[in-house]
């Protein structure tokens, strides 16, 4: 083998080595979304959380936006040629169940958003709050971006409602949890109170900590980007808590 053949083989090692070692954010990625994108910046931004990107152009809140009205047109699209003899009350009502903050966050972590997303790991809080249901819906922010609604529309359906979202369970489900509780308060001749007891800033964001209070007594608190979704996760986990 001459010299020329050797230096080939060399760089052409290089090369491989070089691919591999680059694209470890690209090969995850690809698993994620199920197809290899050039847009590989596109999507660092939908994995960025405001906490470590505070610079709106580089963290996710802007495709988040996005793709939560995406994700709301494309299930609105689903649900209404799906139930073609239901009416308004019940259409509605199914889409909350299925594109509501804690459904989305449980989808998002079951996708292995978890693990991909970059957030401040060093706060706490951000481990056991909505933020992987947001990463969610900026990927598919930056899905539409790269591959436009048909592919995207296609995506939703195939990675999030037929893997995740059972629709005869979710018929079931009473969408607010909140009422859950406070009829078993009622008919067990306690007094319950949703008391906000906290208002803060994270980043431009306001987040609200909402206690559930029994009979004078705090069962819980939890956070939410606003007051309902607060609430929503407070009466879950006291439902949890209470073995309701």
């Amino acid at each position: 083998m001459d010299g020329r053949s050797i230096s080939f083989i060399l760089k052409r090692l290089r090369h491989i080595f070089s691919f591999f070692k680059k694209s470890e954010f690209e090969i995850n990625l690809s698993h994620l979304i199920g197809y290899r994108t050039k847009s590989i910046l596109l999507f660092q931004t939908a994995l960025n959380h405001r906490s470590v990107k505070d610079n709106p152009t580089e963290n996710n809140e802007r495709l988040e936006f996005l793709g939560d009205a995406i994700i709301s047109a494309v299930v609105a699209d689903y649900l209404f040629k799906k139930y073609p003899y239901k009416g308004e009350g019940f259409l509605t009502e199914m889409r909350s169940k299925m594109v509501n903050r804690q459904q989305l966050n449980h989808i998002g972590v079951q996708m292995g958003l978890r693990k991909m997303t970059r957030f401040n790991k060093m706060d706490g809080s951000l481990r056991t709050s909505q933020i992987f249901g947001n990463t969610l819906e900026a990927l598919v922010g930056a899905i539409y971006l790269d591959k436009k609604y048909d592919f995207t529309k296609v995506w939703i359906l195939e990675k999030m409602i037929q893997p995740y979202l059972f629709m005869e369970d979710l018929e079931q489900i009473d969408i607010n949890i909140k009422n859950k509780i406070i009829g078993w308060a009622s008919k067990q001749g306690k007094q319950i109170d949703f008391v906000l007891a906290g208002e803060q800033l994270e980043g431009r964001r306001r987040l609200f900590t909402i206690n559930v209070v029994i009979d004078g007594e705090v069962v819980t608190a939890q956070r939410g980007y606003t007051k309902k979704d607060a609430s929503q996760l407070a009466a879950q986990k006291a439902i949890e808590i209470l073995g309701i």
